[in-house]
């Protein structure tokens, strides 16, 4: 099982669906991520929304950490998709 390898995104319909789906969920994380930043620095021109500028920035915080989880998870996939067929030829 090879990880972040091009040709694992290319081995069939269901791989390129796949990846396909993961990079709009990984693209709306970190818009997200950037949009919690945006808000929560506005926020945090005015004393009394301290608080919620604050929870912007965890929030996005928290986005930011997500991003290398969406892509690690999505290469494991991508890996062992090809192994379901390679455990059938070897049986």
């Amino acid at each position: 099982m090879k990880l972040f390898r091009h040709e694992n995104r290319q081995k069939s319909k269901r791989s390129r669906r796949f990846y396909a789906m993961t990079e709009i969920v990984y693209t709306a994380v970190d818009f997200t991520a950037a949009l919690g930043f945006l808000v929560g620095s506005v926020l945090f021109f005015w004393k009394s929304l301290e608080t919620m500028a604050i929870w912007f920035f965890v929030v996005g915080s928290a986005c930011f950490a997500l991003k290398p989880t969406i892509r690690f998870a999505r290469e494991i996939r991508l890996a062992a998709m090809g192994d379901e067929e390679d455990l059938a030829e070897r049986e």
